[in-house]
């Protein structure tokens, strides 16, 4: 019985040790594959390629910013930072500086989108974003600011954002219903509400007349051919039997509508 306990107490002794062996091994293994990031702010590109590539990692160029502390040309900025632990093949994004300013900002508020661009572009800087906004007043298509703005001497990059003017969209209603209502009632409504009265037009008497009518024409002449009414005209006490657009339907401002009265 003793020998059993012995043997499984080996056994057990020989599993954590080989777990513990197993654990050291993969610990090894992954830090062996981490590498420190090196110092790349200050270096040409071609430096900071070399300095990353013998590590086994990789350099992207992301950005170019103006900066009156680092020379033109070279690295001012590194993610992630100098002697960051990482994995072989990460990938080590870098800005590279533009040197202090040399160019001017020009002053394209005022233009149209076209002319601002060339503007611009004739001074070798680009356009970062546009953005458009509707604007009371302002004709569209019309440069209203821009970042950075005209002689900046604070730019960080050689672009510019504008923000154009844009067409303003008419507003938009829900068309209420007017069915019932005398014509004078409906029109008045709509030119005080900034729409138009359009077509009015009388609709036709019933397809099939009354029984009641019937009888009369019958008793009056019962061999005359019914009489034949004039087309009525419109008038303000009309009543609206149905509209165009009707009740519910989108409409804008300044847009007409078609009655029919009775």
């Amino acid at each position: 019985m003793k020998s059993f306990f012995r043997f499984a107490l080996l056994a057990l002794v020989l599993v954590i040790v080989a777990m513990i062996s197993a654990l050291t091994a993969m610990r090894f293994a992954i830090h062996g594959q981490e590498v420190s990031v090196p110092a790349l702010v200050g270096l040409v590109p071609s430096d900071a390629e070399r300095a990353v590539a013998s590590l086994g990692l990789q350099i992207s160029i992301e950005r170019q910013y103006y900066s009156p502390q680092i020379p033109e040309g070279r690295i001012m900025s590194q993610l992630p930072l100098p002697g960051t632990k990482v994995r072989r093949g990460w990938q080590v994004r870098v800005a590279q500086s533009l040197g202090p300013i040399r160019v001017v900002i020009p002053d394209v508020t005022g233009q149209s989108e076209h002319a601002a661009e060339l503007n611009i572009r004739r001074r070798g800087l680009d356009v970062a974003s546009m953005a458009r906004l509707p604007v009371l007043g302002i004709p569209d298509d019309q440069v209203m600011a821009q970042n950075p703005t005209a002689n900046s001497n604070q730019a960080s990059s050689p672009k510019i954002s504008l923000l154009i003017t844009a067409p303003s969209e008419p507003a938009a209603f829900e068309m209420p219903s007017f069915l019932g209502q005398p014509l004078s009632t409906a029109s008045s409504t709509l030119s005080d509400a900034g729409f138009k009265l359009g077509t009015v037009t009388v609709a036709p008497p019933p397809a099939n007349p009354s029984p009641f009518d019937a009888a009369n024409r019958s008793l009056s002449s019962p061999t005359a051919a019914p009489p034949v009414t004039p087309t009525a005209q419109p008038s303000p006490a009309s009543i609206v039997v149905s509209q165009v657009p009707a009740p519910g339907q989108k409409i804008v401002a300044g847009s007409a509508v078609n009655f029919e009265v009775r």
